[in-house]
């Protein structure tokens, strides 16, 4: 079932932002003292009374300016009012009516969207009615005096906009894997998005830097009735494009970053943007190092493929220098697209889908065992100067998410960087874990403590 959506509208730097997060209950949109800081259309769940709806952020509407973005922030407002079931017209009321408030509210009146008009930064409520007063003037009804920043005058603003909005029943929650889009600017992250989406969800420009805000669109990817394939539905999460800090200034994009780091934690899997003609860079290294340090499994996507000139050879020698390059996220997949085309772009949710089912994957303790005795039997573990060899006694899976083993041994010490990196390889030989970070827990554990219910798996008993 679809929530009803509100899409909020105004020209810029009126406070729209603070009032979607006001309504949302969240903090997280990007609120900034400069005009054009949100670009894209942002969605956010919202709660009033007995109504859940989507409350959809815009950047500022200019009608008489086609310079930088503002022509493709205008499309994206439109495009949040065609699918709006209500709109709120923020005004500011400590600035007054002004003639870009009366050209918005001349075009809204020639739509069929039901309005609310909200005169925001009426911190006084007595001052408020006398500021909200003015905008009667526009012709969309009451103007509400509010103070998004406060709160005040919200309850009043939306006791009459769900007058508009359709009554729905508690909603079942539905299973989504959380896919983050990363990578640095302008390697084609939003283009990506719209590729899965179908739609001009984002908008997309040459110029870096273009969306500054995390941009969560939810995309259901019809199953098989026939082949027992349920429907999958994926929380996509495109982020502003991350520079070096050197190259980054307080303000809206250093917000943006934040939220970039952001929406890696909260994400099942993380797409890892690469510009195909740029190669595997600097910062695509430390965005590695920062997936893997967060747990997260992982998707390396090789965009702009088509603009790269190449022979039969060209796919596996470039995966190889990129591997070398990306070896904090060895363990992903690389699959390599065009954005532009639309080519294998619908494969990548099929490594999703992997990666994100391995993640969550968990592996019972006798099978682990059997993997631990088996590379035990082929390599023993290390012997130090002293002649003290090390000794696994047993292994369990101790969580998922990334999936997380404790071996039990008699001393950590013994095992050297060289044969901890063997036995992972074991496991993922043996048990996949293809696409998510495998995480060991090495633990002492003297011989007299490990048991009658486990057997040392040095001594070739099997498990």
């Amino acid at each position: 079932m679809t929530l009803p959506i509100v899409a909020v509208i105004g020209r810029p730097n009126v406070g729209k932002s603070t009032l979607v997060n006001r309504l949302a209950g969240v903090t997280d949109a990007i609120v900034h003292d400069q005009p054009g800081v949100t670009r894209d259309r942002t969605y956010r769940t919202a709660f009033w009374q007995d109504r859940d709806y989507l409350v959809v952020d815009t950047g500022g509407l200019v009608f008489d300016d086609d310079t930088e973005f503002l022509p493709l922030i205008r499309e994206q407002a439109f495009a949040a009012l065609a699918e709006a079931n209500a709109a709120i017209l923020v005004v500011d009321g400590q600035g007054g009516l002004t003639e870009a408030d009366a050209e918005i509210a001349r075009w809204m009146r020639q739509q069929t969207v039901p309005v609310v008009l909200a005169v925001n930064k009426c911190e006084s409520p007595h001052q408020g009615v006398i500021q909200a007063a003015e905008f009667w003037e526009l012709g969309l009804g009451e103007p509400y005096p509010v103070s998004a920043i406060h709160g005040g005058g919200t309850g009043e603003l939306l006791d009459e906009l769900i007058t508009y909005l359709p009554s729905v029943a508690e909603l079942p929650e539905t299973p989504e894997i959380k896919v983050a889009i990363v990578g640095r600017p302008n390697v084609g992250k939003s283009s990506l998005l719209n590729s899965f989406t179908g739609e001009n969800r984002s908008i997309v420009s040459p110029i870096s830097g273009t969306t500054r805000d995390a941009i969560d669109m939810v995309v259901e990817r019809p199953g098989d009735s026939e082949e027992g394939i349920d429907n999958k539905t994926y929380r996509l999460i495109d982020t502003a494009g991350i520079r070096k800090k050197k190259n980054v200034e307080y303000g809206p994009e250093f917000f943006g970053i934040n939220r970039a780091f952001k929406a890696i934690r909260r994400s099942d899997v993380v797409l890892l943007v690469i510009d195909a003609l740029d190669g595997v860079t600097e910062q695509d290294q430390k965005l590695a190092g920062r997936i893997a340090d967060e747990g997260r499994a992982a998707v390396v996507v090789v965009n702009k493929w088509d603009a790269i000139d190449k022979d039969s050879y060209t796919i596996y020698e470039y995966e190889k220098l990129a591997r070398d390059r990306l070896a904090f996220i060895e363990w992903s997949e690389m699959i390599f697209v065009s954005a532009l085309t639309g080519k294998r772009v619908e494969k990548i949710l099929d490594l999703v889908d992997t990666a994100a089912e391995q993640h969550k994957r968990r592996v019972t303790t006798s099978v682990i065992n059997e993997v631990l005795q088996e590379a035990v039997s082929w390599h023993s573990p290390p012997t130090t100067r002293q002649g003290r060899q090390g000794k696994i006694y047993y292994g369990t899976q101790v969580k998922s998410q990334p999936p997380t083993i404790a071996l039990f041994v008699n001393d950590p010490a013994r095992f050297n960087d060289n044969y901890r990196r063997y036995i992972e390889a074991q496991f993922r030989r043996q048990l996949g874990f293809t696409g998510t970070p495998l995480r060991l827990l090495w633990r002492g554990k003297k011989t007299r403590d490990v048991g009658d219910s486990q057997i040392s798996v040095n001594r070739a008993t099997r498990v």
